[in-house]
């Protein structure tokens, strides 16, 4: 046998004997939220939380809206009791807000979890202890019958300090630790014989959470279990079926989703996943995964930019660019073909209407993020990017045939620097390539009526030589292509043209786009100036530069092959 080799393992069972209903459901309001930030992923860091930092994690759990926070192992851990004792000391617990405290099923343990929360108005005592095969005959080496005892002899202890404490309204947990890898119908069975000292009501529900503690199942089989289990509970009323995902597999978050479509109402995670191992089920992808489906998450996540700079300096963990919802990148097309997409649909999309937009789920607005870092270009992008940017920052509508045109020099720029570039870069190709106010040089105009059309007197400067054209057409811009027709000879023709005002980006308040036809060959060129005819005359004097540059340098045939 090869070191790795798939024969050392074998798949989970299935749960069976149930009516399987969730594929058939859609989720239709947010769970109960509860984090565990302060527990499950203090613990998994290298360095856990001082006090102040727990502090500041708190505030920002409290802003976002979450009502129920697992603060830590107050019996076992000193900071956890300092930062408990400064929630109830100083007040810190708004009347809507319940803190809860997890402790193992022994004694002690219990005794000091519940000293330490004395005097707070409200809290959760979540009682586990081990369920699973591997932990019943590895590490306890006891029989069902023995793990059951040790869960109702935590529950009577528990309920005992519970009864000594009325001054303080209490909610019991209980959790199976590692549920999805026990049997499932040994998970009722212990779970039962708990509800059987706490005795809850419909009026005065227990909470059940079934932790997927190490996430050795898929996602679908986790729904399973949890529907079973719904199923096959006792006093179905009586209880708050709740789930604990970790993403050993990569699927907490699937495994969550699927169980509240089992029947799940709370649902225990962190923000941006941190937890144990590969992390716990992510608070913000879930609600973020909700609010996409039209359910309000009932958590204000419209601020995630903060929501990142809190749990980095509290977890010193940074967040990936591509982590669902809020990473840096998430809202960033570089692809050309995405990118043309999201301008089209940007420019469609009405602000009465439910959102369609291409490549982008959500509005980046709703979160924050303004479409400034929508579409970035590097050497991935095409055409629709560079025009998406440019209209953005500076107003200017590429026409199509000016985007073939400067696309591949956009993308030899990008590759140059290895990176991406910006408008004012993507402006500087434009105007770098397809701007030429000499030799050739406009000095003045003049126009006026002639009979129908319009009579243009050009006076253009070459070689510290002026002279003046005088032509006649339908108007300003024919009549200069026929003076200059009539003084050389040649033959060139306006093929299409745009002109448009701009407020942005330079001292100029128009710019014009002329593709001139000389023959087979056209010219794209670009002008700016004051208004809209100065730049289009000097967009012609452009591309008369151009082809003439292009005639010089034997690049004529470029000039053909960009008017494809």
């Amino acid at each position: 046998m090869t070191r790795f080799d798939h024969r050392k393992y074998k798949p989970a069972a299935r749960v069976t004997d149930f009516n399987r209903m969730w594929p058939e459901r859609e989720i239709t309001r947010a769970p109960i939220w509860v984090s565990e930030d302060l527990r499950d992923g203090n613990q998994a860091l290298l360095e856990p939380m001082s006090v102040e930092q727990k502090k500041k994690m708190w505030h920002l759990l409290v802003k976002i809206g979450i009502k129920e926070i697992m603060v830590g192992f107050p019996s076992a851990s000193q900071p956890d009791y300092e930062f408990v004792r400064w929630l109830i000391d100083e007040d810190q617990i708004p009347e809507d807000v319940t803190i809860a405290a997890l402790t193992q099923a022994r004694d002690h343990l219990i005794d000091k979890t519940f000293e330490s929360l004395d005097g707070v108005p409200k809290a959760i005592i979540h009682l586990y202890n081990s369920t699973s095969t591997v932990q019943r005959e590895r590490v306890f080496e006891l029989s069902q019958e023995g793990i059951v005892n040790i869960a109702v002899g935590g529950a009577e202890r528990v309920k005992a300090n519970a009864q000594a404490r009325p001054e303080t309204h209490w909610r019991l947990e209980y959790s199976p630790e590692s549920f999805s890898t026990t049997e499932v119908e040994f998970s009722v069975r212990i779970c039962e014989a708990v509800m059987d000292v706490w005795q809850p009501t419909p009026d005065d529900r227990m909470i059940l959470n079934l932790p997927n503690t190490v996430e050795e199942i898929g996602p679908h089989h986790h729904a399973d279990q949890i529907e079973y289990f719904c199923q096959h509970i006792k006093n179905r009323e009586s209880v708050i079926i709740s789930v604990h995902t970790h993403n050993d597999r990569g699927g907490a978050l699937a495994a969550a989703e699927l169980a509240m479509l089992a029947g799940a109402e709370r649902v225990e995670g962190t923000l941006l996943g941190n937890g144990e191992r590969t992390g716990n089920m992510d608070i913000v992808v879930l609600a973020m995964n909700l609010y996409s489906m039209g359910v309000d998450p009932e958590l204000d996540l419209s601020n995630p930019d903060e929501i990142i700079k809190v749990v980095h300096e509290c977890t010193g963990i940074p967040l990936h660019p591509r982590h669902p919802w809020v990473g840096e990148l998430v809202y960033t097309a570089f692809s050309g073909s995405h990118q043309d997409a999201i301008r089209k649909s940007l420019r469609k999309q009405g602000d009465d209407e439910p959102w369609q937009v291409a490549y982008l789920a959500i509005d980046p607005r709703d979160i924050g993020r303004d479409y400034q870092a929508v579409i970035r270009v590097n050497s991935q992008s095409g055409k629709g990017g560079m025009a998406f940017l440019l209209e953005r920052d500076y107003g200017i509508n590429l026409p199509r045939w000016m985007m073939l045109a400067l696309a591949p020099h956009v993308q030899a720029a990008s590759e140059q620097v290895n990176g991406e570039l910006g408008a004012p870069e993507i402006r500087a190709q434009l105007f770098e390539h397809f701007d030429r106010q000499s030799p050739l040089a406009l000095v003045d105009y003049d126009v006026r009526r002639a009979g129908e059309g319009q009579r243009a007197s050009i006076t253009l400067a070459e070689n510290e030589q002026q002279f003046t054209l005088e032509g006649q057409g339908n108007g300003p811009l024919s009549a200069f292509v026929n003076a200059w027709n009539e003084r050389t000879g040649n033959s060139i023709a306006i093929a299409d043209y745009t002109e448009q005002a701009v407020s942005a980006g330079s001292d100029a308040n128009a710019i014009a786009f002329v593709q001139l036809k000389s023959g087979s060959v056209r010219v794209p060129a670009v002008a700016e100036d004051a208004d809209t005819l100065s730049a289009s005359i000097k967009a012609i004097v452009s591309a008369i530069n151009l082809s003439r540059e292009a005639d010089e340098t034997g690049q004529r045939g470029g000039l053909t092959a960009l008017a494809s």
